[in-house]
């Protein structure tokens, strides 16, 4: 009798248990995989702004805190999925241009850092 028949007799709860734990297991390590190589790509950073993209995916490709950036915009952090630059314009009726050019003045600022540096 194999080592795997065996333990599906005799501890079929622990065998399944380790299956569901390598499972989770493995689907971290590809998405982090997936993540680090999108992020490594040298074409996802500095990415000019645009209106499909969030503040928090536009906070990652400029290196700079998501919250500064959010916060910078005149926005609330909300839960639930995030808002496109497209969105915010239209819950603010204005053009979609109009947030851009806010977004990159802030970028701008976050970059220069704190007056005085």
């Amino acid at each position: 009798m194999s080592v795997l028949a065996r333990l599906w007799r005799g501890h079929r709860a622990a065998l399944l248990a380790f299956l569901a734990a390598a499972a989770i297991t493995l689907f971290f390590a590809v998405r982090l995989v997936v993540f680090a190589l999108y992020w490594a790509d040298p074409a996802h950073r500095d990415q000019h702004p645009a209106g499909w993209m969030t503040p928090g995916y536009i906070a990652r490709s400029w290196q700079v805190p998501r919250d500064d950036l959010v916060g910078a915009l005149g926005l609330v952090p909300e839960s639930g999925r995030p808002r496109t630059l497209a969105e915010i314009a239209l819950s603010r009726g204005a053009p979609v241009g109009a947030v851009l050019a806010e977004v990159e003045a802030a970028l701008a600022a976050l970059r220069a850092g704190p007056a005085g540096q």
